[in-house]
């Protein structure tokens, strides 16, 4: 299995890229990155950890209800180069002699240079005299404390969120403390796109301080997959995965069905793109919009965590499944005791024919038109805690205690809905690359056709059900049809960010023009500046360490 391999670290570029063409390509940005690192500190990096950005195909806002999904690396990355640094550099401030003091910069000059060092609390509130002894006991336990203000985060937050992960894995007991860090960030993610910087950073930053601490060894893809979604949870984001997962474990040529139930799990399906006449890519287009999932995740990103969780509390309850009162299922976990036998959930065929006869199950949960305003179909707080069948104060506890959400409506049924249909969607998706993998020869465009059906179809469910576009991502995606994409959908957490269509590759340049036309935010771009936001991409190999010669 894909997730049970481990971390790749390479010694040459050429063999961490996909073709000697990159690698060439790509060798100019790295030996740059090198040389500016070295200026900067004083001493060559001993690494770099390289961490690409993702588009999701299909499958969106249902990854965090353990729905699979069909993401793909792509060519942009974040990259960061690192090393521990020397006793006595010149450029050390005092807190890089604290063990495990970082000194972080980035090579983007609007983000300054921050110092910081994470605080060593022993368990159990010990005294001073205990502290001091701490040193030498092999047996004290330890949890590690950096600074990272939720409501208002800054470039540095996702590298303390990437170090804690390490920190509190690997120096839980005082007999070891972590290297001093020298590190400096460059990425070609547009941050705040939906093509997922932040995951991009904070696998970059897990990877890195792996590596300066020599504790890669043994851990897996799954394994550091499931580290950057805690770490990103400290920053305030209740990812579900599927970045994580993108970014490290995806190869070249193909996309992954990410699988998060009952395990994770990642099966690289090749993509037909490459044989269909004509052949065909993806073209990702930013809206400008920028998509801040943590500064807007009360009205946004995390009330969907609610919604998603309330609705599958109480579907469950109106099938008959008893919960205690501090349960919360999500919506899969109810699906799989609603069949009630592993055999027919097997294979992801199976569990698309039994998603088909679950959908209607999901009406149980459309509220009646009786006292609301024509085409409400969203609960107040009131109904939905007495939906929940628990208390006001059980209520709280098990499902706002850990987050901060805001609404006057939940939307517990479209929510619903919208999960189920598109974990159907995912799953044709993926029969239809699989049909195509099957198929001999040159494939007609009608794979891109139905490919492109879906992604539409994903589009207007994110629209409409879970309401996590926006009009300008909306008014993107009607331009992509009409300049000739198969099909075309936002891609992302949403409320801005990117749309992700499927273009042949030789209608490229002409489609791009065509959306410049008509997207009044690109129409003074030329260049560089329009290729930074819109442009064809392949699908990339996950993330990697280079490590350097000494």
């Amino acid at each position: 299995m894909a997730a049970e391999l481990p971390i790749p670290i390479f010694n040459s570029l050429d063999k961490a890229l996909p073709d000697l063409k990159t690698a060439a390509a790509q060798s100019v940005r790295y030996d740059a990155v090198v040389k500016e690192y070295e200026q900067r500190f004083g001493h060559k990096p001993s690494y770099i950890a390289r961490a690409p950005g993702r588009v999701n195909l299909i499958g969106e806002h249902i990854d965090y209800v353990l729905f699979g999904c069909f993401p793909a690396a792509i060519e942009r990355d974040i990259l960061i180069a690192c090393g521990p640094s020397p006793p006595g550099s010149g450029t050390s401030t005092p807190s890089v002699h604290v063990p495990g003091g970082v000194k972080a910069e980035n090579l983007n000059p609007k983000y300054k240079p921050q110092h910081f060092v994470p605080m060593l609390k022993l368990a159990q509130g010990p005294s001073a005299a205990e502290q001091a002894d701490a040193a030498s006991n092999v047996h004290a336990e330890a949890t590690w404390q950096l600074d990272i203000d939720k409501r208002e985060l800054r470039w540095e937050s996702y590298v303390k969120a990437g170090y804690y992960g390490v920190l509190n894995r690997f120096f839980s007991s005082t007999s070891e403390h972590p290297a001093p860090v020298d590190l400096l960030v460059t990425g070609s993610v547009p941050s705040g796109s939906g093509l997922s910087s932040s995951a991009a950073m904070v696998v970059a930053s897990t990877l890195a301080f792996l590596s300066v601490n020599n504790k890669l060894d043994g851990i897996t893809k799954g394994q550091l997959v499931e580290m950057a979604m805690e770490n990103e949870k400290r920053v305030g984001v209740n990812s579900g995965g599927l970045d994580q997962a993108a970014s490290v474990i995806c190869t070249p040529h193909s996309a992954i069905f990410v699988d998060f139930f009952p395990r994770l799990s990642a099966e690289p399906i090749p993509l037909p793109t490459p044989r269909t006449i004509p052949r065909a890519v993806f073209v990702c287009a930013n809206s400008l919009v920028v998509s801040d999932k943590v500064v807007s995740a009360k009205i946004h990103y995390n009330l969907r965590v609610v919604e998603t969780l309330v609705g599958a509390r109480v579907l469950a309850l109106r099938l008959g499944q008893t919960l205690s009162s501090s349960e919360r299922p999500r919506l899969r976990e109810v699906f799989s005791r609603w069949l009630g036998s592993p055999d027919l959930e097997s294979s992801p065929e199976k569990i698309k024919a039994a998603l088909e006869r679950f959908l209607p199950e999901v009406e149980k949960l459309r509220p009646s038109a009786e006292g609301r305003k024509e085409g409400e179909l969203g609960v107040t707080m009131e109904e939905m805690i007495k939906w929940s069948g628990l208390s006001v104060e059980q209520f709280r506890e098990v499902y706002l205690s850990w987050v901060d959400v805001e609404a006057e409506y939940f939307q517990l049924y479209k929510r619903a809905r919208h999960v189920v249909t598109e974990a159907i969607r995912v799953l044709e998706f993926r029969e239809a690359c699989l049909r195509a993998q099957a198929t001999e020869g040159d494939l007609p465009d009608d794979t891109l056709r139905t490919l492109g059906a879906l992604m539409d179809a994903s589009h207007e469910s994110c629209a409409k059900l879970c309401e996590s576009s926006c009009p300008e991502v909306d008014r993107l995606a009607e331009l992509a049809r009409a300049s000739g994409a198969y099909g075309c959908r936002i891609t992302g957490a949403g409320w801005g960010g990117c749309t992700v269509s499927l273009v042949a590759e030789d209608k490229v340049d002409e489609f791009i023009a065509k959306v410049k036309a008509g997207y009044a935010p690109y129409k003074d771009l030329e260049g560089d500046a329009l290729h930074e936001v819109i442009f064809a991409t392949k699908p990339s190999s996950g993330a990697f360490v280079l490590k350097l010669d000494e």
